[in-house]
């Protein structure tokens, strides 16, 4: 009974020690054999099965998918399935899998057709890069009847190029894909000890920011963008995806941004097939600039993206850049070179030498020595005897099993025996040998040589596709669809979008900030909601943007109850939203008794009329707004009277005291500006416009609105002018002669097309908008003659003409080039607004004058 009790408490010991490790087990068997890829090779394992099994069955025609996941599966301990779309996915990356078949579309997310239905074989580029089988090193199966590779013996850098993505217990990796090219040259410049950058490149194209990209590490940071087009006022056309989006997804994300008022479009239809194209149908009163904007700030039209670069270096994962996989990828690619060039070293110097064993033994005719021979160890010693007087030369000693192969010759061969054919074979085998150790001893520049090969070889047509620039960063606030009435009870003092009984103020989105502004001078900042409480007496409710130092609010107010009365004006930037601000005072008492919100800086002229007193000779104050310099939303403002004030009265209606702006245009976000960033193109106010000119003959005018998008590829970009000519010297190839013409755009938002000639051949060589330009003409040889170059005064050539207009013959000859000189421009006089000092702002009591008003001391009446 004891002996039992024992055996049944050693029993359970047993088993709780069983599964004591078990967790552990488990997440040691994802991370290795499942979710994250090998650095060396860059397949997980279920990829190196597949790759491994398809050069099995390879023999240069295609294989039906079902038979090589059939045929993957002895090694693979999983179903089918997981098998198949790995499979999958290898082939859509057009890399190492030659596809047939409807493999899916990565465009539209369409599934591939079911195995049995599609074929693959191995690329070129496969065959060549991924196999050797001299140099792989192989383990048994998951049940121990094959042998399959620990890592095959990828000489490129195979996981950058097609990029990963995995999750396994605790851990994950995002690696991207990049360029085959750009790869390729990263590579050489490591082995030519320079430096290198690599960046994300995805075939599905689109746009690109790599500004936080951070090597790839984890930590980092890019966004991704589709490409969007305008194709005209009213349509939208999205020709490029983000990383990991297909136009399913992109399009349901669109029809809900549009369902909860955040964009606003008419309809969306997808035509894709072979190249994305989903065209976007906009109503007549929506910008299409704001628009794609919009489509960018609240749907997938862009996408931020983690990368994780987790990859397995020997038997532990470690969380690497970029960059050091690369230099590990290419390292590891040489020493791989390196050692097939070994093998290959050993093999020729094995054939050289049983060559040489060879010629000896026909040559000294040893074969005869052994025909009285009667035991077999009496031939082995027979012949070894006869080869020593002539191995001397050999690299190695000679062994039996040479011997025995000598004993395998047939006597045909002996028969027609040809030394010069031998010596020439062992001569050949002699320069082979020499070049494998001159590789050997020149490694670098052998591996930089098998890079290059690999480029000329496989690299044509693999450009970039995605484009990388830095993206502008859009406020959402700014392009946000107006989906909200909005509305006020003044008297109760409640704002909100659902009082919809009360006053309605304006359109707005449900994301916007609102300023409001009350009798006793206190301003409050809120978000859009359906009701909210600000206080009676409200005097002025608007939309409030962040930074914006063009609304300019004009106020006259009394500090306290019985105190003075003062004007100021101010601009609101930045604010703590639900917080009070008060603009008049905070004594008790104090009010507004005149305001005004102007959205360009406008200053108008009020009267203000005084009650009747005895010691006051006018009862009338004139002021003008623009007499006062714009403040901070907290200085006190100037002093208007400290007598009582019965009524403020509008006068007359501003103009914008403000100066011209300053607009930038930054090439490399596209975008305009007023922060000095780019190309300055000028100052510009009220209906001032911008010129863009294409390279088919085509000119646009806009407005100098922020929000402008200038995706497109231009000649020209500046500010119009619209007294300035457009010089335009064009090829005609209909008659091949060069022509040149002088116009004047029109002041309309259609496009104007400038370009006579519609024949294919034809194109615009020079596009400028400047006087006194010279065209110096440079001729190509002719019958072995240089001709002299030729300088034309642009202005005097030809005059201004109507924008159809053919304009002059202006070359003949055949041209090399056309070089345009333009003298440095005057620069533009911006007539700054001087700042008035605010000195009325201190005065006491004992400065105002005992009869009048302080009128007086602004020369007011």
């Amino acid at each position: 009974m004891e002996e039992q009790e024992n055996h049944r408490e050693e029993s359970l010991r047993k088993v709780s020690g069983l599964y004591k490790d078990w967790f552990l087990d488990y997440a040691s068997y994802v991370i290795l054999d499942r979710a994250i890829p090998s650095i060396f090779d860059g397949f997980k394992p279920v990829q190196r099965r597949i790759m491994h099994s398809m050069r099995e069955l390879e023999d240069g025609r295609y294989n039906k998918v079902a038979n090589v996941v059939g045929n993957t599966m002895k090694y693979h301990p999983h179903g089918d399935a997981s098998i198949t779309d790995a499979m999958v996915q290898i082939g859509q990356k057009e890399l190492l899998i030659d596809t047939q078949g409807n493999w899916g579309n990565i465009f539209t997310g369409d599934s591939a057709a079911a195995a049995r239905y599609i074929e693959a074989r191995l690329t070129p580029f496969a065959l060549e890069v991924v196999f050797n089988p001299k140099t792989t090193e192989w383990a048994k199966s998951y049940d121990g009847r094959n042998n399959e590779p620990i890592d095959l013996p990828v000489k490129f850098p195979l996981l950058l190029a097609q990029g990963v993505e995995g999750i396994g217990v605790g851990l994950s990796t995002k690696i991207m894909p990049h360029n085959f090219n750009e790869l390729i040259d990263a590579s050489i410049a490591h082995l030519k000890g320079k430096k290198f950058q690599i960046f994300p490149d995805f075939i599905t194209g689109g746009m690109l920011d790599v500004s936080n990209y951070n090597d790839g590490e984890r930590g980092g940071r890019i966004r991704a963008r589709a490409r969007i087009i305008q194709k005209d006022k009213n349509t939208l056309c999205i020709n490029e995806l983000p990383f990991g989006k297909n136009t399913s997804d992109l399009i349901d994300s669109i029809i809900k941004a549009n369902e909860k008022g955040k964009i606003k479009i008419k309809k969306i239809e997808d035509n894709t097939s072979d190249e994305v194209e989903i065209n976007i149908f906009l109503t007549n009163d929506v910008s299409p600039d704001k628009t794609i904007d919009a489509l960018y700030a609240f749907t997938d039209c862009e996408i931020p993206i983690s990368p994780n670069a987790c990859v397995i270096v020997g038997d532990k994962p470690m969380f690497l850049n970029v960059s050091e996989i690369l230099r590990q990828n290419t390292d590891h690619t040489v020493s791989l070179l390196k050692k097939e060039l070994q093998i290959e070293l050993h093999e020729l110097q094995e054939n050289w030498h049983f060559s040489s064993l060879e010629r000896i033994f026909i040559e000294n005719r040893i074969y005869h020595d052994i025909e009285e021979v009667k035991s077999w160890d009496e031939v082995i010693a027979t012949i070894d005897k006869g080869l020593k007087p002539h191995t001397t030369h050999l690299l190695r000693a000679v062994t039996e099993e040479d011997i025995l192969r000598l004993t395998e010759i047939r006597i045909k061969r002996i028969s027609r025996f040809d030394l010069d054919k031998f010596k020439e074979n062992i001569l050949a085998l002699e320069g082979k040998i020499e070049q494998v150790k001159y590789h050997l001893e020149h490694l670098i520049p052998y591996a930089i040589d098998y890079y290059s090969n690999i480029q000329k070889k496989y690299g044509k047509g693999r450009v970039r596709k995605t484009e990388l620039r830095i993206f502008d960063t859009i406020d959402a606030t700014k392009v946000a669809v107006a989906n909200e009435k909005f509305y006020a009870n003044f008297e109760e003092g409640f704002i909100g979008t659902s009082l919809k009984k009360d006053q309605y103020l304006f359109d707005c989105s449900d994301i916007d900030d609102i300023i409001t502004f009350q009798k006793d001078g206190t301003m409050r900042v809120v978000k859009v909601e359906a009701k909210t409480f600000i206080g009676k007496n409200i005097q002025h409710v608007a939309i409030w943007k962040k930074n914006d130092k063009r609304t300019v609010y004009n106020m006259i107010y009394r500090e306290g109850k019985d105190g003075p009365y003062y004007m100021k004006r101010f601009s609101v930037t930045g604010v703590t939203r639900n917080t009070d601000y008060k603009l008049a005072s905070d004594k008790k008492g104090s009010e507004m008794l005149y305001f005004s919100a102007n959205p360009n800086g406008e200053a108008e002229k009020v009267t203000v009329l005084l009650k009747p007193n005895a010691r006051v000779r006018k009862n009338k104050i004139d002021i003008d707004f623009s007499d006062l310099a714009i403040k901070g939303r907290d200085s006190k403002g100037n002093v208007v009277t400290k007598y009582i004030v019965k009524k403020v009265d509008l006068k007359e209606e501003g103009h914008s005291t403000l100066a011209p702006r300053k607009i930038w245009f930054d090439d490399t976000v596209r975008r305009l500006n007023a922060d000095a960033r780019g190309t300055l193109l000028g100052t510009f106010k009220g209906d001032d416009k911008i010129v863009i000119i294409n390279s088919h003959g085509e000119a646009k005018l806009v407005s100098f609105e922020l929000g402008n998008r200038f995706d497109d590829e231009y000649l020209v970009l500046e500010k119009w002018r619209p007294e300035q000519p457009i010089t335009c010297i064009y090829f005609d190839g209909e008659k091949q002669i060069y022509f040149i013409k002088r116009f004047l755009l029109e002041n309309t938002a259609n496009v104007q097309n400038f370009m006579p000639s519609d024949h294919p051949k034809s194109f615009v060589e020079n596009v400028l908008i400047a006087n006194n330009a010279t065209a110096e003409i440079i001729f190509t040889k002719e019958k072995g003659k240089d001709k002299e170059p030729e300088t034309v005064i642009i202005d005097e050539f030809i005059s201004v003409k109507g924008i159809k207009a053919i304009g002059n013959q202006f070359i003949k000859d055949k041209v090399k080039s056309i070089n345009i000189i333009i003298p440095e421009p005057e620069e533009e006089v911006i007539k700054e607004e001087e700042e008035e000092t605010d000195n009325s702002e201190n005065l006491t009591d004992e400065e105002i004058p005992e009869e009048g008003t302080i009128g007086d001391l602004f020369d007011l009446e």
